[in-house]
């Protein structure tokens, strides 16, 4: 599938479960607004109705409650519908999207390290989703702190968490292995820090990429 052509700005954060990402995704988002930046923010799985639906079967239940291979066509249809109505039309728009998020966590997740998938998971996206980020932002974290973080949210969403402190080693080793790959988009941010100074961080690395590729608005090289 060949990637429509948008004007906006696609962002994505990856990282461990609480490796803080998802704060991180709303700081950014309030610091663009306060730019002058228009923004979506949005998250996977979900973002849309019908995804939204899904994210509460894949999310919610037993760890045992879906095979690996139905979790990536799950997933694959909640990305496709999320696309098609909330991340299209805002890129379209001319908008940024900062998504919690994307098809890198689908990587490792279903990919590598719920079974040996990652062929079919990036044979998936090139057929039914067809888009990478412009800017992906990984935010390291050391897995024992992100899951005893994650486990301390004591919500109902934590099917991933009860895997346990192995699959997050796994899955912190495998987002890196990933930024090496995809190096031409990802940048690495470490989470181990105050929260004040990883957003510094991840806007100063933000602005750099929207700079090169979409000039700021006209108050904002002004001043106002």
């Amino acid at each position: 599938m060949t990637s429509p052509q948008t004007d906006g700005l696609f962002l994505t954060f990856e990282g461990i479960d609480g490796s803080g990402k998802s704060t991180q995704c709303r700081l950014l988002a309030d610091h663009l607004r306060r730019s002058g930046r228009e923004v979506v923010l949005t998250r996977e799985p979900g973002g849309s109705p019908g995804a939204e639906e899904i994210r509460r079967l894949v999310l919610e239940g037993d760890p045992d409650r879906w095979s690996a291979e139905t979790e990536l066509l799950l997933f694959t249809a909640a990305r496709r519908d999320h696309l098609e109505r909330t991340i299209l039309p805002a890129l379209r728009a001319g908008k940024v999207v900062v998504c919690d998020r994307f098809a890198d966590s689908t990587r490792m997740y279903q990919g590598l390290s719920r079974g040996d998938l990652r062929t079919t998971v990036d044979r998936l996206h090139s057929l039914m989703i067809g888009r990478d980020p412009d800017l992906t932002v990984l935010i390291d974290m050391d897995p024992a702190t992100g899951l005893a973080r994650a486990k301390g949210r004591q919500g109902s969403e934590e099917r991933f968490e009860d895997f346990g402190l192995d699959l997050q080693e796994k899955m912190r080793a495998g987002f890196l292995s990933l930024a090496e790959e995809f190096a031409d988009r990802f940048r690495v941010i470490d989470g181990n820090r105050p929260v004040d100074d990883v957003a510094a961080e991840v806007a100063a690395t933000v602005a750099a990429a929207l700079s090169a590729t979409h000039p700021a608005p006209a108050s904002e090289e002004s001043g106002g």
